[in-house]
């Protein structure tokens, strides 16, 4: 779409919650249609690309400035929409998906990128599989200049610094209004508007809000699993459900449907992750879609700014406890069976910030991953770094700090990812409203102890939600959107996988060391420690190298 002025032309992926807002800042255009496209190409011709600091939404556009030979690539502040580019000395190619740039180029694997895919499970940005495909920063901007084919990369993010003269009884109302009034943006639609439902307080907070701005009951949808696990959420959910009076649907899936949809769930993310939960969201949409709801809210994005994960308190421990117990405990790890503390005793030794997030996200540990790919990971301290600088992280308390960087990494690269990659294939709009700009500009102002208060995360959260929820549904025990895995690997599925990786006559058996992997199995299937994350890891990469082989 062209600007009024005729110099400015975009292409744009996304929803811009304030357009209407932004639109009055622009009197004197004469405005041919209603759309949030047209609204945001004449405010950048008018404000210039700084402006984009404005948009309060989820988007990836291609601006070009006719006048300047300029063209602007940008994503938003927390990369709930991918963008990815390829640039070389004569061209520069952006798309939404790496498929339109793999089919104008050779890519090629990237070891270095893999090892830290191992490291971390995800592939932060700039990096991707490729060695040539690169993904843009969320909350960042690529200036290419058509004239010299050169380019620049900037940020529209700015630091949040800390209030710490506001009240909790303040904060909890203010905390109240902002989360009312994201969710009453993001309702706004041409079609219905459904809710993905769990049995948490974070979907239940979005559903009663979205309820209450409805005369009808809003359409709550939920997955969950047909064996006795305690991943599933369906009954948590549909008491949830009674209690709001929303039209309520679920499904259950089997362990054969979550292995027939796994290579295509690769394909449709188009890179590898580590995170289970990739399987029953593919249902979960197809659900969505089966009832005809192309618009959905979702719960995600709260733990990670209000600190709902365990690593948050754990963080809070450093300095706490004397390191040097740690360190000492270390040798005893490989007998700990818990995730969460195997990876604390590995971290909480670590005077270096950087080093210790490091240790704590890790999932393969360096000696793994030398023996997995025989290539050593060397570049996740500088990509935890980059955030961690940008965002002032060392004027902060290091538990916030670590919540601001995992928003623009874990969050964005890893789950935000997926959920819009498979929400997308379905023709389904996944909004996030824990993400709205202002909501998350006033928790990341809040002081720690108002988001961690002992053993509690997401105080303030479930403060507020009190006030609303049924204290069942704000306190129930946190189960997280996961599969069964862990028993599904120690069973004849376990075994399948197995089988299927070490047998790879591929190129997953030219980079991969398949004595290794097949040892990651049996650690698992013996019950000797949880790898269903590490397991689940390497399989995708396994359908990820056969789709790349076709």
């Amino acid at each position: 779409m062209s600007s009024a002025c005729g110099k400015f032309v975009i292409i744009f992926n996304g929803e811009i919650y304030n357009h209407l807002d932004l639109r009055k800042k622009l009197p004197d255009i004469k405005w041919r249609g209603h759309s949030d496209t047209e609204t945001i190409v004449n405010y950048l011709a008018h404000f210039g690309i700084e402006s984009i600091k404005d948009f309060n939404g989820i988007f990836g556009f291609g601006l070009f400035d006719n006048e300047n030979s300029k063209l602007y690539v940008a994503r938003d502040r927390y990369g709930v929409k991918p963008i990815y580019f390829y640039q070389d000395e004569d061209e520069l190619i952006f798309s939404s998906e790496m498929r339109p740039i793999k089919k104008l180029i050779d890519a090629n694997l990237d070891k270095d990128n893999l090892a830290t895919l191992l490291k971390l499970r995800y592939n932060p940005a700039p990096t991707t599989l490729y060695k040539n495909i690169q993904k843009l920063r969320a909350g960042h901007v690529m200036e290419y200049d058509i004239q010299t084919k050169s380019s620049t990369l900037s940020s529209f993010i700015s630091p949040i610094a800390i209030d710490k003269n506001i009240s909790f009884d303040k904060a909890i109302e203010k905390y109240g209004q902002l989360f009312e009034q994201a969710i009453k943006k993001q309702l706004l639609a041409d079609v219905e508007v459904g809710v993905l439902l769990s049995g948490g307080i974070d979907s239940a907070l979005v559903a009663y809000y979205a309820q209450k701005q409805s005369d009808k009951p809003i359409k709550t949808f939920t997955i969950g699993f047909s064996e006795d696990d305690d991943s599933d959420e369906t009954l948590d959910a549909r008491e949830t459900a009674q209690i709001l009076g929303t039209e309520h649907y679920e499904i259950k899936i089997s362990d054969d449907q979550f292995e027939s949809v796994f290579h295509k769930c690769i394909e449709i993310v188009e890179e590898p992750l580590g995170t289970t939960s990739i399987i029953p969201m593919y249902y979960l949409n197809e659900l969505v879609a089966s009832h005809g709801i192309k618009v959905v809210l979702t719960g995600q994005g709260a733990d990670e700014p209000l600190g709902g994960y365990t690593r948050y308190r754990g963080e809070m421990m450093y300095g706490k406890v004397p390191p040097f117990l740690f360190c000492l405990a270390k040798p005893l790890s490989g007998f700990v069976k818990n995730e969460s503390i195997y990876r604390a005793i590995n971290a909480l030794g670590e005077k270096n910030i950087v080093k210790r997030w490091e240790l704590i996200y890790t999932l393969f540990s360096d000696k793994e991953i030398q023996k997995l790919i025989k290539v050593s990971e060397s570049q996740t301290g500088e990509l935890i770094k980059y955030f961690y600088e940008l965002l002032d992280g060392s004027k902060k308390d290091s538990t916030s700090a670590m919540m601001s960087n995992d928003m623009r990494m874990n969050l964005c690269d890893d789950l935000l990812l997926y959920t819009d990659k498979i929400s997308m294939n379905f023709s389904i709009e996944a909004r996030v409203p824990m993400l709205d700009n202002d909501l998350v500009d006033f928790i990341e102002s809040l002081p720690c102890k108002y988001k961690i208060n002992g053993k509690e995360g997401k105080y303030i959260h479930k403060k507020f939600a009190e006030s609303v929820l049924p204290k069942e549904i704000v306190y129930r025990k946190k189960k997280g959107f996961k599969s069964p895995t862990e028993k599904w690997f120690r069973s004849e599925k376990g075994l399948m996988y197995k089988n299927m990786l070490v047998s790879s006559d591929g190129i997953f058996s030219q980079v991969f060391d398949l004595q290794e992997v097949a040892r990651m199995f049996d650690i698992h299937m013996q019950g000797k420690r949880n790898m269903e994350k590490q397991l689940f890891t390497l399989i995708s990469i396994y359908y990820w190298m056969e789709n790349n082989e076709k």
